[in-house]
């Protein structure tokens, strides 16, 4: 599985940015996505998943302002961010998680950055 992601930019707080992850290969396989970020000096952490019955999860930090959603065929996944803050500025990547018996795999994006000023 490849995955491609778009749609980072530098925007002011308060703004939104639409991410994109467009996934290539053996997409019958994925079981979830997930977008994940890391900012500076931070560790990795989740944002958002989605499963495949199009269950939602979302970190504390952004519940109600951030949006996962994937498209009909399966295959792209999005992250609606609305009411941005500067906290929010990180790499954002893409996560997808597979299954193909008997083991599961993750497969990652390239990473896309988001700015937040002030």
């Amino acid at each position: 599985v490849q995955l491609q992601a778009s749609g980072g930019g530098l925007v002011q707080a308060g703004g939104s940015l639409r991410l994109s992850c467009a996934a290539s290969g053996s997409t019958f396989s994925i079981k979830a996505f997930g977008w994940y970020r890391q900012a500076p000096g931070k560790q990795r952490e989740l944002v958002a998943a989605i499963g495949s019955h199009g269950t939602t999860n979302y970190a504390d930090s952004v519940k109600g302002r951030f949006t996962i959603s994937r498209d009909n065929a399966g295959n792209t996944v999005y992250l609606q961010m609305n009411s941005l803050k500067p906290e929010d500025t990180a790499v954002y990547y893409c996560n997808a998680e597979t299954y193909e018996r008997p083991s599961w795999e993750g497969y990652w994006g390239q990473g896309t950055q988001v700015t937040v000023s002030s």
